[in-house]
């Protein structure tokens, strides 16, 4: 196998908590990851001379150290002393800086990628292993699907396949920092945790209303107030007949459930006319098994 393509799936949160502040300075979450069918496309060479190269379809981004498929190449390729090289290139789709971990299955990508193509032999549990130290959600985006997520985000439990439905999704036309995002964030007794365990309630029991009632997302208050928009985006998809709708992530992209494909169809057209966001999909759930 001289290349290999690839297909990158984007999530969305269906909750998100934020336990504590830890000494080290990470925070300790509890998520629930859900994949959606939104990917960037990946294309991956190899080379005879030792080095790594990068072309992507925007022109902003970074080909350099700073992209995360350059340092998971570059992981793997320093681990296990690979004598050949490695060309890639990179469709993005997935929304950038828009809590969808666009960065982070790209990485994921790259490691299974090269995994197959040097035939490093490495297991899906060895691949996540390595992928925590690229980034938090990366060992998610390896195994994709429903999952709860805890500790920094690593420590990973599979739940069973949400209940299908259609997904409209928006981001507006700003960008979030992460970092910035959970400086903001006070845990004091006025912080408003999500009901993690009633949405893995909801999900056993395969009741996409119950879920979507009780989404949550603690991060929610601390980018709305960087970014009122995100607030009014919400109000709008709920009043296009979503059964509910939440923040992704550290934001900003929100996220509205519905079961019609029509209304949310129609909700689409609705929202694109209105001009409040500068990217609006429709997507279903990615599942596996």
């Amino acid at each position: 196998m001289k290349f290999i393509r690839l297909k990158a799936y984007g999530k969305i949160n269906l909750g998100l908590d934020v336990i504590r502040k830890r000494e080290d300075g990470y925070h300790e979450v509890r998520m629930i990851m859900q994949t959606v069918k939104i990917f960037d496309k990946i294309y991956m060479e190899k080379t005879q001379n030792q080095s790594i190269s990068l072309e992507t379809n925007l022109a902003y981004l970074p080909v350099n150290q700073n992209n995360l498929m350059v340092k998971a190449a570059k992981l793997l390729m320093e681990e296990f002393q690979i004598k050949e090289g490695i060309q890639m290139k990179l469709n993005k789709f997935i929304p950038v800086s828009a809590g969808m971990a666009g960065g982070s299955t790209d990485a994921a990508a790259v490691l299974f990628g090269m995994n197959r193509l040097f035939h490093l032999n490495l297991t899906l549990e060895e691949l996540m292993q390595r992928g925590v130290k690229i980034g938090a959600d990366v060992p998610y985006c390896l195994m994709r699907g429903t999952a709860l997520a805890e500790g920094i985000g690593e420590e990973l439990t599979r739940l069973p396949n949400a209940p299908q439905c259609y997904v409209l999704l928006a981001k507006p036309a700003v960008n979030v920092s992460t970092r910035e995002v959970y400086e903001k964030l006070r845990l004091d007794e006025q912080c408003i945790h999500p009901d993690i365990d009633s949405i893995i309630d909801g999900i056993h029991r395969q009741d996409i209303r119950y879920m979507a009632g009780v989404m949550g997302n603690v991060l929610e208050k601390v980018t709305i107030s960087m970014h009122p928009v995100i607030q009014n985006i919400k109000d709008k998809i709920m009043e296009l007949g979503a059964i509910n709708t939440l923040m992704s992530g550290s934001g900003p992209t929100v996220f509205g459930l519905f079961e019609d494909s029509e209304q949310a169809l129609q909700a689409r057209d609705k929202l694109r006319q209105m001009n409040i966001a500068r990217q609006v999909y429709i997507t279903e759930f990615f599942n596996v098994g």
